[in-house]
């Protein structure tokens, strides 16, 4: 169970790590890939950090992934200049590919088809 503390750190990192992305996003994976940060997680000692990251334009969902990871110190760096006002130690950041919308695409595509084939039924 999240504590409120929790919650508002973890939501104080993902809007200062988008805005990370949006200012250095392209320095790191290119112009063409699309990331963005879908949710936060922190730990109840707020040493660690996963973020997770919707990415899109792009095949290979994990290469921007391993971009950041291949940036930390700077992505590290950045953030702590972010959030040294209101948190006394930066977490560490763990980065996870959020494939929820692929998911939901998937799951669209298989109803349109059951629906192609007549076998949801009738309205």
């Amino acid at each position: 169970m999240e504590t409120k503390r929790q919650r508002q750190i973890a939501e104080l990192i993902k809007r200062n790590f988008g805005l990370f992305l949006q200012e250095e996003g392209r320095l790191i994976y290119g112009n063409s890939v699309l990331v963005t940060v879908t949710e936060v997680k922190i730990t109840p000692d707020f040493a660690q950090a996963k973020i997770y990251l919707s990415i899109y334009n792009t095949e290979n969902k994990q290469e921007p992934i391993l971009e950041i990871r291949e940036n930390y110190h700077r992505v590290k760096q950045v953030m702590a200049q972010r959030l040294k006002s209101q948190m006394r130690r930066i977490p560490e950041f763990d980065f996870f590919i959020d494939d929820t919308v692929d998911e939901m695409y998937r799951v669209q595509a298989l109803f349109d088809r059951l629906y192609d084939e007549d076998q949801m039924g009738k309205d």
